[in-house]
């Protein structure tokens, strides 16, 4: 099939007439819809949480740890002038 030939084939399927949808199908998908935006919802809403805990819980390790702090020598200086 030719470039011509499946441009033809698109155009007769385009004018033909839609078939009808059963309105039980269409409840369904509304339903159904519904019900992945709810759930796209609640997993974008809790995603946001446990992001906002983690950077909570970064900023108050960062302030009791101090990680930018230079750690205190493990070895006393020398004693002179006695």
């Amino acid at each position: 099939m030719n470039r011509v030939e499946r441009e033809s084939a698109v155009r007769r399927i385009l004018e033909q007439t839609p078939p009808q949808v059963p309105t039980e199908l269409y409840d369904d998908a509304v339903r159904r819809g519904g019900r992945m935006l709810r759930r796209r919802t609640l997993a974008r809403r809790a995603l946001w949480l446990l992001l906002c805990a983690a950077a909570v819980a970064f900023v108050v390790w960062a302030l009791t740890v101090r990680p930018w702090a230079v750690p205190p020598s493990q070895t006393t200086p020398p004693v002179t002038g006695w």
